[in-house]
């Protein structure tokens, strides 16, 4: 299967009330776990690539990854850059093959998000992409190979009014919010506030995005799936999990390969159940 329409697979989630993992990667062996897993369990994923994480894997060989695996699979796969950091970023994404592109301009004042945010909208609709914005500010925990901007430790609550206003003079696909998450891992379970999400749900008709998701606990993110949130980024946890599984004794490369990816696996199983994700008809 080629890559699919991220609207189609966005509408089906919020017909039958889920979120979809994205599940970010920054080498082959990550990759090919996340993909294994959606084969098994026949359910949609998103892989995403994000630009902070060019010092591992850069844009040109996470395109050609994900789009050689997308070929392989029978399920909805969605290539997404995961904060493109510049309009520049975003179109060189685009040309790469990306199905789904996020403009991170959250640090900036509303009207110059705006502004940067509908410029990449306009560029990208007429490439048929599918376009991601966030508002209000997702900041850092206790990051393991960040992925948001230095100086962004401070989440900023994403505003009703601002969501409402930002969706009409963007036309972007999906909103990513800031409702108490952070990147990275807590000291404790963070506190998400869902009556924020659900007042925002009411207000906007574009799919919502919760950034943040690692060590969120679980009842907070099936609480967000079953109140408007249709992507959940996972991307520390998935680090965690793999140096868990480096742990476990293993006598070659081999072995400790298998434990590896094993270990990623079983996470992103756990997530699946946790968010809901139906599997494909």
């Amino acid at each position: 299967m080629v890559l699919v329409d991220p609207k189609k697979i966005y509408q089906l989630a919020e017909e039958k009330n889920y979120a979809i993992p994205a599940a970010n990667f920054i080498n082959q062996e990550m990759l090919s776990s996340y993909i294994e897993v959606a084969e098994e369990l026949n359910k949609p994923l998103i892989i995403a690539f994000a630009e902070a994480h060019s010092q591992y894997i850069t844009m040109e060989e996470a395109a050609l990854l994900g789009k050689y695996y997308a070929m392989k699979t029978k399920v909805p796969i969605i290539l997404h850059l995961d904060h493109g950091q510049s309009i520049d970023s975003v179109k060189k994404a685009i040309e790469l093959g990306f199905t789904s592109v996020m403009i991170d301009a959250s640090d900036k004042k509303l009207e110059e998000n705006i502004k940067i945010t509908r410029e990449v909208v306009n560029y990208a609709h007429d490439r048929g992409i599918f376009v991601e914005a966030e508002l209000g500010h997702v900041g850092s925990g206790n990051v393991i190979g960040i992925e948001c901007s230095e100086g962004s430790d401070k989440t900023i609550y994403t505003s009703v009014d601002e969501a409402y206003k930002f969706v009409k003079n963007t036309n972007v696909d999906s909103l990513a919010i800031s409702i108490g998450t952070s990147h990275g891992t807590y000291l404790g379970t963070p506190k998400i506030s869902i009556e924020r999400l659900k007042e925002i749900d009411l207000e906007v008709d574009v799919p919502l995005v919760l950034h943040g998701g690692s060590s969120s606990g679980d009842k907070n993110l099936n609480d967000c799936a079953n109140n408007g949130i249709r992507k959940i980024n996972i991307y520390t946890d998935f680090l965690v999990a793999a140096h868990e599984g480096a742990q476990k004794n293993s006598t070659n490369y081999y072995e400790l390969k298998d434990n590896i990816k094993k270990a990623i696996k079983e996470k992103l199983k756990h997530y699946y159940e946790v968010f809901e994700t139906k599997e494909v008809d």
